[in-house]
């Protein structure tokens, strides 16, 4: 059961020193209720405040980190849905290899692992992490493909193998590396356990049936193991979606630990498109590692984008910083163009007037992160806040050309602008970018 506030404060040292960051302990206990602060931040919590808050201020979901440097992360989320706070750790793609691949095939898949880049809104992502399974008989190659995708890709690993003493070798060949060991049998977890613990990895817990996966996650917890994924097994899309909101649930709002750990789902090789409708559910409802069948360029850059989007703090906005950019190579005569700081629409426009072949200047006045329209609305997008960035900037003194691009949607902006910046012609582009382009060759190509 959580503990309040109140109760938090009690076992708290009482000093208000402020080294926590708080003002006072018991605001430090509200904090830690909250699930919003970490008791590592108390340098003087006793060791009994540390037993007993330690459970208590975990998060519902528990973190569980892959790889050496621990920079594959599932896990540490507290809410059920994203609005209501944020989700934190992205659903981790994973793609998987088989030892009973062709060389061409194993070839060809580690290095799209290994160079995968996928770029939007000026942040790139790659691929987190290589599936291994095996399915044919001989240990040593199953261990021999586990090496050389870790080695080739430098991405954690999940080893899957129905051979518990397979798995055992794996975690003492791959000690320390913190992956993932996953079995097939329930009875796999408790088989793998010591395995696991000894050499830092960590166990996905799979059953028929959910009271399964809770009584062996039960189990492992009361011997003092506590990182693991929870692999159900479910046979239809419905199923899986109703499972796993279920058990993100149970963990969130009943604070039912046995189920407070991230879910992981293999993706089955089949039919492309009801792969990436299974693959799209797990970022959708919860989905902590999701283990794809094959390279696909085309559904990776899909997934990433819906996962960006889902997994993006919608309290606050992806903006770039509010300044002057310089698109191509752009002279003092070049033209100005003015949007918002919003990332899409800036990476939208810059791309627009990348591709018409003309250089050109593109103002970004402070908006919050807002789009046009939104900005506009708010009071943030007006004639007299881009007048005043382009004077607080020294623009003029920088160009020679006094033409001006501003949005469509807000074209209502122009006569103002106009007797805001004296000197300036004020001209109304297209409402959508993707008319830029085509507006932009034939106002100032040539």
């Amino acid at each position: 059961m959580a503990l309040t506030g109140l109760q938090i404060q009690k076992l708290l040292p009482g000093t208000n020193c402020k080294e926590c960051g708080s003002n006072t302990c018991m605001a430090f206990a509200m904090k830690l209720a909250a699930k919003k602060a970490d008791l590592a931040l108390c340098p003087y919590a006793s060791d009994e405040a540390k037993r007993v808050l330690g459970e208590a201020t975990e998060p519902p979901v528990k973190t569980v980190v892959f790889g050496p440097e621990g920079k594959c992360v599932t896990g540490d989320e507290t809410v059920l849905y994203r609005h209501e706070k944020t989700f934190v750790h992205p659903t981790i793609f994973a793609v998987n290899v088989c030892d009973t691949d062709s060389e061409e095939v194993v070839a060809m898949t580690l290095s799209a692992v290994k160079g995968y880049l996928f770029e939007r809104v000026g942040e790139s992502f790659t691929i987190d992490m290589v599936s291994v399974t095996q399915r044919g008989s001989d240990t040593a190659a199953f261990l021999k493909l586990a090496e050389r995708s870790h080695l080739e890709t430098g991405k954690p690993l999940v080893l899957r193998s129905p051979d518990i003493e397979c798995l055992r070798q794996a975690a003492r060949l791959f000690s320390g590396k913190k992956f993932l060991l996953c079995a097939d049998l329930p009875s796999s977890a408790l088989d793998l356990v010591e395995a696991a613990k000894e050499h830092s990895h960590a166990l996905a817990v799979t059953a028929p049936e959910a009271d399964g996966i809770a009584a062996l996650t039960s189990s492992l917890r009361e011997s003092g193991f506590n990182d693991m994924v929870l692999r159900f097994n479910t046979h239809s899309l419905s199923e899986r979606f109703q499972t796993g909101t279920i058990a993100r649930r149970s963990a969130i709002k009943d604070s039912f630990r046995p189920m407070g750990f991230p879910m992981m789902r293999f993706i089955e090789d089949g039919d492309m498109l009801d792969g990436t409708i299974a693959a799209a559910t797990e970022v959708l409802k919860y989905g902590g590692i999701c283990v794809l069948p094959r390279f696909d360029a085309a559904q990776m850059a899909s997934l990433m984008t819906l996962r960006l989007n889902i997994f993006t703090d919608p309290q606050k906005p992806i903006q770039v910083e509010p300044k002057l950019y310089a698109i191509g190579e752009p002279s003092p005569s070049s033209p100005l163009f003015v949007t918002t700081n919003f990332s899409l629409t800036f990476f939208v426009v810059s791309g627009e007037i990348e591709n018409s072949g003309v250089s050109a200047w593109l103002a970004i006045p402070e908006c919050e992160g807002m789009s046009v329209l939104t900005a506009w609305a708010a009071g943030k997008f007006s004639a007299a806040s881009i007048a005043k960035f382009i004077r607080e900037n020294d623009i003029e003194s920088q160009l020679t050309c006094r033409t001006m691009v501003i949005p469509g949607y807000v074209s209502q902006l122009s006569g103002e602008l106009e007797e805001n910046l004296k000197g300036w012609t004020v001209l109304v582009g297209p409402q959508e970018a993707s008319d830029l382009e085509g507006f932009i060759k034939a106002r100032f190509a040539g």
